[in-house]
């Protein structure tokens, strides 16, 4: 029996085992070669072991945007805010903060702080750093997230000087903001990554060499020491931080973990403290078999396909309306996922700050079977048939979730007549190909920089760039959003933004899939861990329990 067939078969009542064995056969790590054992924690120290998922494609905060690499970049340096135990934004670098009755000037006072080399931390460095994410050159592909600072288009364009940006020193400790239009949640950004601080003296140095482990300084509570291609990154206590004396665990290894099996079973021996994914369809089996283990909660993100606009058949909206009909998201999500995720008929996740959002459309209500005969009425009246049927590639991920789900959206359009096959890529070479527009259909995902629905809407911006795959281009859409930048009243702003979602959906142009939980194995040894909205699990509040006894035990011990 074919994959395709299984995926089918399973539709049908009382066949709940293939259901079953489908999973098995995606879950199966064929000849992975064996993970090496856990390392060895010096004497009197405390180590944690991190499954990260994903290689990093760097380790500067300017030329990355996966969740995994803003995982570790969280733990070494810290922007103006921080994120604490619970995801939500506190003090970091900024001590406090000011805006103007217009809220387009911010004030942000800085604390004394010093880099791990005991150079200080100033506004300049700040003021260099985001400089140098919107210059050109530096081709940030997160750079469009700043476009809120005054003059920042310009700059990245290359139309205006990066003096010419709206950020300066006033003083050492005090960095001024002035922003094109006000932005409340402009506390909230300060926290990502694309607001953190390089070290101005080391960059103009050695330029992008600084980000090198051997190089690397950070400002938070750990410093970058060792990078291992495939097998680890490796960061240890920066003693010079600010509050390095709360701060338990001294040395933190993140694996690339891509297969969530094999990584269940190197935290079930031991060898991992933490994973940062799980397989959805095992989730209720690992409940069972590794009690305290399993954390899930409600997650700001969301799954979709991308349609790529420069693909002639992919610009007809009748095309992408039925291909985002034929999807059967409850069997996405209720037979195949299991893990509490909820089918996705909008794009922007529920629970985002102070926003209702875009209405579903009138076909989500709709029986499987009628929603496929209009996908077949839109494909044929769009010349498409058994005499031409439509032929697509999927290019997908290969992380846990897409390679269970993605055989049933192709065997989803099959239904309708649509020849599909899948490409899979790993995730980092997966987002590289939707950036250069080297796709069809993408499999992607987004999860939420900050909470604001603006963190999801900007991505289909013309405006934004190399993040917006499909090239999505709507100048009312862009009128809509802008229109919002400039409305102070916060509910007026929801429901100008809920418009300009549900246009955009009226457009077809993506297929929102399902919103997301976050997923993690955490040994119940360790300590401080906090499920949260975010998914943000900074080290500095981990620890394990009775680090303190075994670490007076362990230095006694190596006393000569």
């Amino acid at each position: 029996m074919s994959l395709r067939t299984r995926i089918e078969a399973t539709r049908a009542p009382g066949r709940n085992l293939l259901i079953l064995g489908l999973a098995a056969l995606l879950g199966a790590s064929a000849c992975a070669p064996k993970a090496p054992a856990r390392p060895d924690c010096p004497p009197g120290k405390v180590c944690l072991q991190i499954g990260n998922g994903s290689e990093p494609i760097s380790l500067d905060p300017h030329k990355v945007q996966g969740t995994w690499e803003h995982r570790l970049l969280l733990d070494n340096l810290i922007g103006l805010t921080q994120d604490d135990a619970d995801g939500e934004p506190i003090p970091g670098v900024a001590e406090r903060w000011e805006t103007s009755a217009d809220g387009l000037t911010w004030r942000f006072y800085l604390r004394e702080a010093v880099w791990s080399d005991g150079v200080p931390v100033t506004a300049e460095d700040f003021v260099f750093s985001l400089r140098r994410i919107l210059l050109p050159a530096t081709a940030s592909e997160y750079a469009s997230l700043l476009y809120l600072f005054k003059n920042a288009q310009a700059v990245n364009e290359g139309k205006a000087p990066p003096e010419s940006l709206g950020v300066r020193a006033l003083s050492p400790r005090v960095l001024e903001i002035t922003l094109e239009h006000p932005a409340p949640y402009l506390p909230e950004l300060a926290k990502h990554q694309t607001m953190y601080p390089v070290p101005k003296h080391k960059v103009e140095q050695l330029g992008d060499a600084w980000a090198r482990p051997e190089n690397y300084v950070s400002n938070g509570p750990y410093r970058i020491v060792a990078w291992r291609l495939g097998d680890y990154v490796k960061a240890v206590k920066n003693e010079r931080f600010w509050d390095a004396d709360k701060v338990c665990v001294d040395e933190v290894y993140y694996y690339p973990t891509q297969d969530a099996v094999s990584a269940e079973r190197r935290v079930r021996r031991g060898e991992l403290d933490i994973n940062t994914d799980i397989q959805s369809n095992r989730i209720a089996f690992l409940r069972e078999q590794m009690p305290g283990y399993v954390h899930t909660h409600t997650y700001l993100g969301v799954a979709y396909l991308a349609f790529n606009s420069n693909i002639p058949a992919l610009r007809d909206r009748r095309v992408r309306q039925a291909l985002n009909m034929a999807v059967d998201r409850e069997f996405i999500t209720g037979k195949l996922l299991r893990g509490g995720q909820t089918p996705a008929y909008t794009f922007v996740p529920p629970g985002v700050a102070a926003y209702k959002g875009a209405k579903p459309p009138a076909w989500a209500a709709w029986p499987l079977e009628r929603r496929q005969a209009e996908a077949r009425r839109l494909l044929a009246d769009a010349g498409y048939g058994p005499a031409n049927p439509l032929r697509l590639e999927i290019k997908h991920r290969n992380s846990p979730d897409p390679m269970l789900l993605m055989p049933a959206i192709q065997a989803d359009w099959k239904q309708v007549g649509i020849d599909a096959v899948l490409a899979q890529n790993e995730t980092q070479i997966a987002y590289a190909s939707y950036r250069a527009r080297d796709f069809q259909v993408a499999d992607a995902a987004w999860i939420a920089d900050y909470n604001d629905p603006m963190s999801f809407l900007y991505l289909l911006q013309s405006s934004t760039g190399a993040q917006n795959y499909g090239d999505y281009k709507n100048p009312a859409y862009d009128a809509l959003l802008a229109r919002a930048d400039q409305e102070p009243d916060a509910g007026r702003r929801a429901a100008i933004l809920a418009e300009a979602e549900q246009l955009m959906l009226d457009d077809a142009s993506v297929v929102p899939t399902y919103f997301y939980v976050n997923k993690n194995l955490v040994s119940p040894k360790i300590t401080g861990w906090k499920a949260n909205l975010v998914d943000y699990h900074p080290t500095r509040f981990l620890c394990v329990a009775g680090a303190g006894e075994r670490r007076a035990a362990e230095t006694a011990a190596a006393r000569p």
